[in-house]
């Protein structure tokens, strides 16, 4: 079949067609034929029961160009296992996870909470804060050091980022996929190549300085690893520890670390503007469980679970990778009754999953029920799955969901975030703007000090 529709409706469309021909179907896009997995039980069996027939990376003609098959998320193959596997254990040995890292995660929330108190309830956009705030919490783990709000370095790369995240599902990008000819030379993915080329230039540049002044007894960020394991391997002719994975992998987790993680807190607190009851809910139970004397820490998450739930549903609701990233059949497999070639790209559509009327009692609403069970308590759930599942699940999964319980609960324990004056609950726009994430339109708040 022939996939005909506006590509602004790309996902939209991908749902109402597993409605009409069922949870596994193929369409066309250009010369390319592209295998789509909807709903809770097939994208777990394919991602999951299945993993090693579906783990590979696929690549559009627009992510081979950027990439260069290096780093973490484009790459696949030997150099990917090597990668992700150095990358999780480096993270974890500088304290993804840990106490080390909460301790940062409230310090730099502490950071955000004055910016947001200078404003003295009058209604100003967030984005940029939050966006460094989080930013921050990975550059301490890539370069062993955070930014000031207003540096200009920083806030250039925060600003490529986020344009990269807008243009990498842009028409003409998607139409450069499609259609890779020289007629679209011109365009979107043209300019996103040029704001890649930017941010692998400032990160090369660190690299080497850090590289030229390396001490192997001062080993503070995934950089210096990096540089160690390069050190180590350097009479190895196989090695993955070279230039372009180190430069692609700090792009990689820069990146990724950056821009859902915000993303999803810019929903949360758009959220609680949006149901001010649920707000207040979540600072009673903040209140009676941790007061205001001292922040909110991980080990309070098992004793709130209304909050938990909350944050869980941002996450579901929020929907913040929709299409999840492009996979690849690794060897010919046969699904659920069809074969499916070695090489055959397949969107496992996270959407259909977050939003799958099986397992989700109300989905179109945001309803932080859906976590709890008949006394209250938290339940998890197998559908809930924002960081992917398999393989290829998000490697800094556990330090995300450190850092939005952290700072969403201690934004909510010191404010109160309200619409600016004349705006009504019921007249915030929850519709998303479009790119590879689901981020909400910019909006302004209040917040107002408890």
């Amino acid at each position: 079949m022939t996939f005909k529709t506006r590509v602004r409706c790309f996902r939209t469309g991908l749902v109402q067609l597993a409605e009409q021909y069922g949870a596994v179907f193929t369409f066309h896009m250009g010369r390319k034929k592209y295998v789509i997995v909807t709903g809770y039980e097939a994208v777990k069996e394919a991602l999951v029961t299945q993993a090693d027939d579906f783990g590979e990376r696929g690549l559009t003609t627009s992510t081979k160009h950027t990439s260069n098959g290096k780093g973490i998320i484009f790459a696949g193959g030997e150099s990917w296992k090597t990668m992700r596997r150095f990358a999780l254990s480096t993270l974890r040995d500088f304290g993804m996870g840990r106490s080390t890292m909460e301790d940062r995660i409230i310090e730099e929330a502490q950071q955000l909470l004055e910016v947001f108190a200078q404003y003295q309830g009058k209604p100003f956009n967030p984005t940029i804060s939050i966006n460094s705030a989080v930013s921050n919490i990975i550059c301490v783990l890539v370069f062993g050091q955070r930014f000031q709000y207003d540096d200009p370095q920083f806030l250039r790369l925060l600003q490529l980022v986020s344009e990269n995240v807008r243009l990498g599902s842009s028409p003409m990008t998607q139409l450069y996929n499609a259609f890779p000819i020289p007629m679209f030379l011109v365009g979107d993915h043209h300019k996103a190549m040029k704001n890649g080329n930017e941010a692998r230039s400032y990160f090369t540049k660190v690299y080497q300085q850090r590289k030229a002044e390396h001490d192997s007894n001062d080993v503070r960020s995934f950089i210096d690893r990096f540089i160690v394991r390069q050190n180590e391997e350097q009479d190895n002719p196989n090695t993955f520890f070279d230039d372009q994975n180190m430069v692609f992998s700090i792009g990689n987790l820069f990146g990724a670390g950056t821009e859902t993680t915000s993303t999803t807190l810019r929903w949360g607190l758009l959220f609680m503007m949006k149901y001010p009851h649920i707000q207040e809910k979540v600072q009673a139970e903040i209140e009676n469980v941790v007061g205001r004397e001292r922040p909110p820490r991980a080990d309070d998450r098992k004793r709130m679970p209304y909050v938990d739930a909350v944050v869980h549903e941002i996450q579901r609701f929020g929907n913040i990778v929709p299409a999840n990233l492009l996979h690849e059949t690794k060897v010919d497999t046969t699904f659920r009754g069809y074969h499916i070639p070695k090489g055959t790209p397949v969107i496992p559509l996270l959407t259909s999953v977050l939003f799958d009327k099986t397992q989700w009692q109300t989905p179109h609403e945001f309803n932080p029920g859906h976590f709890l069970d008949a006394e209250g308590q938290f339940v998890k759930r197998d559908a809930f799955m924002p960081f992917s599942a398999g393989r290829r699940v998000c490697v800094g999964e556990s330090l995300a969901k450190m850092e939005l319980f952290l700072f969403f609960t201690i934004f909510l324990q010191r404010f109160t975030f309200q619409p600016p004056p004349g705006v009504q609950p019921q007249d915030l726009d929850l519709s998303p703007n479009p790119g590879v994430t689901n981020s909400p339109k910019l909006y302004e708040f209040c917040a107002i000090s408890r």
